[in-house]
């Protein structure tokens, strides 16, 4: 009985063995490939008008064949949509995984038009593409064909406003305090610029300090430098943190060394800052600017920083669908071609207000900087 037990034991060692050898050999291995272009069906309509009384109902449905990549997996799609058909800055208007269609609601249309700047109330070319990719990692991204269509969308404020803080500004340390806004790039929507007066106060390492904040009123989010309180030495040029967007604490401080004028910029792409010092002594001091325009129902008369002489501002206007300009003492009219912010310049035309609202108004003389803010959009 023994001798049987031991060749039932030896041929069950060799039975596993074996299998095991056979699994090592039976086990296939996928490797990804890149797929042939997914074809992305064009739309049964060429335009699209917003409706904002239905923001829930369906706009528009997007369809599409399967990728293949050689694996089991899911395949991911990004709908990307852009202003020029080379998609010059496509954003991305909805993500899905393992299905080969999409729908976008009246809203999601609506903002995704917006940020890809087509203006409201007028229909305007869109183009579309789907983006096929693998993986958490969205790996081997292949791009379909492009389609147009026309949509017209309705008001959508897709900008963010930024506003200074600190002991080296007007506002002080406080976070509502009339804190003047930085001016928004209109053609570079990450990219603010602020050219002005700057005070080193008492001169010590904290004076002359500042941050940048998203809301006034709130001390989070906030933006400054990536270098923390208290080791923040003023330099010129740097890198930008941001509470809560980059980090839980609060970041450094911005500064400047003495009394003076200065331009500041902050690149929210690259999370970088500049800070340099601007030569005022050529300009020239106005005593008064004027708002004029048919998109206002008289004349309004802004009011001038007693902080900084070239700063001037107006905290609440009622605005009309049409045209804006900034008129001086000197009877110099000055105006720019985008709406929202841009940069005014003498007999520059007409600011075009596109959509009637209360609107905060900031004007810079020195450098002909201007941003239009609504209040209850």
């Amino acid at each position: 009985m023994k001798k049987i037990q031991k060749i039932h034991i030896l041929i069950a060692v060799m039975t596993l063995g074996l299998f095991a050898i056979s699994c090592e050999n039976d086990e296939t291995k996928f490797t990804a490939i890149e797929t042939n272009p997914i074809a992305l069906s064009e739309l049964p309509i060429t335009s699209i008008e917003l409706d904002p009384s239905n923001p829930a109902n369906a706009a528009v449905t997007f369809n599409w064949n399967e990728a293949n990549y050689n694996q089991q997996a899911s395949e991911n799609y990004s709908i990307q949509l852009s202003s020029d058909s080379e998609f010059t800055n496509p954003i991305i208007a909805t993500s899905v995984v393992g299905t080969t269609s999409a729908t976008l609601s009246v809203n999601e249309l609506n903002s995704s038009a917006g940020s890809a700047g087509l203006p409201p109330f007028t229909f305007s070319p869109i183009y579309a593409k789907v983006v096929s990719s693998i993986g958490t990692q969205n790996g081997l991204p292949v791009s379909s064909n492009i389609i147009s269509f026309e949509v017209q969308p309705y008001f959508n404020y897709v900008f963010k406003d930024y506003y200074l803080v600190g002991n080296g500004t007007s506002a002080d340390w406080n976070n509502n305090n009339n804190n003047p806004p930085l001016f928004r790039d209109s053609e570079n929507n990450n990219f603010y610029t602020y050219t002005g007066f700057f005070t080193k106060g008492g001169g010590g390492f904290d004076d002359g300090r500042f941050k940048i904040l998203e809301v006034r009123g709130q001390w989070q989010p906030q933006w400054g430098t990536s270098t923390p309180e208290g080791s923040d030495d003023i330099i010129e040029a740097g890198e930008i943190a941001g509470n809560p967007t980059t980090q839980d604490s609060d970041p450094g401080r911005f500064g400047v060394a003495s009394d003076g004028y200065y331009t500041f910029t902050i690149n929210f792409s690259s999370n970088t800052y500049t800070m340099t010092s601007y030569d005022d002594s050529g300009s020239t001091s106005l005593s008064s600017v004027t708002l004029q325009g048919d998109a206002l129902n008289g004349d309004t008369a802004m009011t001038q920083s007693s902080f900084d002489s070239h700063l001037w501002y107006v905290n609440s206007v009622n605005l009309q669908p049409g045209d804006l300009q900034f008129t001086n003492n000197t009877g110099v009219s000055w105006a720019g071609s985008t709406s929202f912010s841009g940069v005014a310049t003498e007999g520059g035309g007409n600011i075009p207000v596109v959509v009637q609202d209360d609107y905060e108004v900031w004007f810079n003389d020195l450098t002909g900087d201007y941003i239009m803010i609504p209040l209850n959009l």
